[in-house]
């Protein structure tokens, strides 16, 4: 192992736009148990689908609609 390594040459990882920031979110088990069964019916993770879903609600900007009775 060197005592000096000389990063004036290097580049910016490209990708670390693209990571994901982990959160702390409550999530009701029926929920969580739909993703779950989607996700044995996909092959994809449920925390996966559940991040595809949300991020296709962001990009085509979805609006949730709420009535109070």
């Amino acid at each position: 192992m060197k005592k000096e390594y000389d990063f004036s040459n290097s580049h910016r990882n490209p990708y670390t736009k693209f990571l994901k920031k982990q959160i702390t979110i409550r999530i009701e088990e029926e929920t969580i148990q739909y993703f779950k069964d989607l996700s044995e019916e996909t092959g994809i993770s449920y925390q996966n689908l559940m991040n595809m879903y949300l991020s296709d609600c962001a990009q085509n900007q979805k609006k949730l609609t709420i009535t109070w009775e």
